[in-house]
């Protein structure tokens, strides 16, 4: 609360530079003798004593498994991008980390967990690793032919599990009563793809089944809605207090709610973390203020969609392995889940699906990228909802973003709200759309691959840094802003999704900008074709 630091989480990254009952007591006795009044300096000179920089417990890792020149880069025509592709390969080599064996030894003098094995972490602010940002990365590093590292990656989560119960938001003690988007699953299937390494599988099915309990033991919700009764997931976290990493922020917005009203905001900001989403006008409810936050009444569609994905993906693994019961069992899981989903979150009017609110049991009819995840996971592909969220896309006017899909259409000052465009959200909507059986749809995916490509080149071209997050609503785009921190160079999730267009369309982006892509006018045109041959 004295900020001494900018950020938060500086300070609850800090080691300790002495055992936690020696730091406490001492601590004590300068709290005696200066009558509770503790002068700054004298705070700072304490802190400086007794904790240690942010990030000297890890050392800087070139992964043994890095090579020049992957081959995916043959099939990228557009030179200047080929040689673009070249730089965000070697990024991974800043990005690599290593903890230090005193981590495991001297664990209580450490925020940070500890991993057996070497990691990519985002970048920034962001020195330890994340949950959901690392599938993304993985995505790109098994582009970049290195399956060893994203097999040690993987690993570390599996233990996880196995200790903790659940992959943990990121690899902090401060993290640990939350966890992320579950992609654990899917990590595995992308790993399985490229390596068929069906020995790691069987060494850790069980590990993934647990991961799943978590998410229906603790984050499930049962809904009854015209009179049938469904479950579906939320994002949960039964923990009060203010976060360690946010903790003076969480602090001062409690301060202008009643007493006995804070311990829920907390609450509810722990699970808008935990979403990956924080924050966003997702999570509000009644305004577009932070202080209205009830994640944890919204029933989210992307959310869901991961798990539809999970239980279709645990299916397939099992039947891999031999065990048709385990297998069935999640076939009837993913069976109930989509009847579910199409009961409360599909919308058949406006074409798309929607986060579900259990308070007003309601769809939030807001435009996010999200509402197209279930089309991502394959939970629906049928071309008659394909041929719905391409017009659910041109009714929001999304095709008008040439710089990249917003993340909503709200103005909150958060950074998951209009105007940042992310990384994720793109592969969302692009991924969906290409991998469906609509011509239609791909074409659009590769218009909207093509806008982000660009987007992300000209700003590499000019600052020679990606970033997290991107103000897509100028004319020539700029890093994003909002939220609780200045925006973050490095960056694993939109390097691992740059490389993932580039492998995709390589042969059909270019880097230099066009009129706006794709023509509004065309796809009105096609999209009333469409309607005629249907």
């Amino acid at each position: 609360m004295a900020k001494l630091y900018q950020d938060d989480k500086h300070f609850v990254d800090m080691p300790l530079t002495k055992d936690p009952d020696q730091v406490l007591s001492d601590f004590n006795e300068l709290f005696n003798s200066s009558g509770g009044n503790i002068s700054r300096d004298l705070l700072k000179t304490f802190v400086n004593e007794h904790f240690k920089d942010p990030g000297q417990e890890m050392e800087t890792w070139i992964p043994e498994d890095w090579k020049a020149s992957p081959r995916f880069f043959q099939n990228i025509s557009d030179t200047r991008l080929r040689a673009w592709a070249e730089d965000l390969h070697n990024i991974w080599k800043k990005l690599g980390r290593k903890i230090k064996l005193d981590v495991s030894d001297q664990p209580d003098r450490y925020s940070l967990i500890y991993a057996a094995h070497p990691f990519i972490v985002p970048g920034g602010r962001f020195i330890e690793f994340y949950y959901w940002d690392s599938y993304w990365v993985m995505q790109g590093l098994l582009l970049s032919e290195m399956a060893a590292t994203v097999k040690g990656m993987l690993q570390n989560f599996l233990d996880m599990v196995k200790h903790y119960g659940h992959v943990p938001n990121g690899g902090r003690v401060y993290y640990l009563q939350r966890s992320q988007p579950p992609l654990l699953t899917l990590m595995m299937d992308r790993y399985l793809a490229y390596t068929n390494d069906l020995a790691f599988l069987r060494d850790n099915i069980e590990t993934l089944d647990l991961e799943l309990v978590f998410w229906m033991r603790d984050r499930s919700v049962n809904i009854s809605h015209k009179g049938e009764h469904y479950v579906l997931n939320r994002y949960h976290v039964p923990y009060g207090g203010p976060r360690p990493e946010s903790y003076s922020k969480d602090e001062e917005l409690a301060e202008l709610l009643p007493e006995d009203a804070r311990e829920s905001l907390w609450t509810e900001l722990k699970a808008g973390a935990e979403a990956g989403w924080d924050f966003s006008s997702r999570w509000f409810v009644g305004s577009n203020y932070l202080l209205d936050i009830k994640t944890s009444q919204v029933v989210p569609a992307d959310l869901n969609a991961f798990l539809c994905q999970a239980e279709e993906l645990l299916a397939n693994f099992h039947t891999k392995l031999g065990n048709m019961t385990m297998a069935q069992y999640y076939l009837e899981a993913q069976a109930q889940r989509k009847a579910a989903m199409k009961a409360l979150l599909w919308n058949e009017t406006l074409g798309s699906w929607f986060d579900f609110h259990i308070e007003t049991r309601k769809q939030n009819h807001a435009f996010y990228p999200s509402n197209l995840s279930p089309l991502w996971a394959g939970c629906f592909s049928d071309l008659d909802t394909v041929r719905k969220n391409i017009k659910y896309l041109e009714d929001n006017k999304i095709f008008t973003y040439r710089h990249g899909i917003p993340t909503s259409l709200q103005i909150s000052g958060q950074q998951w709200d209009f105007p940042n465009a992310w990384a994720p959200l793109q592969d969302l909507v692009v991924k969906g759309l290409a991998d469906s059986g609509s011509a239609q749809a791909q074409e659009v995916a590769f218009q909207l691959a093509q806008n982000w490509i660009q987007t992300n080149f000209a700003l590499y071209q000019k600052n020679k840094a990606m970033y997290e997050k991107y103000d897509i609503s100028i004319d020539v785009a700029e890093p994003g802003g909002g939220g609780e921190y200045e925006v973050q160079e490095g960056f694993g999730w939109t390097n691992g999704v740059a490389l993932q267009f580039l492998d995709r369309y390589g042969n059909l982006l270019t880097s230099r900008s066009g009129p706006m892509l794709p023509s509004t006018s065309w796809l009105l045109l096609a999209l009333l074709l469409l309607d005629l041959l249907c």
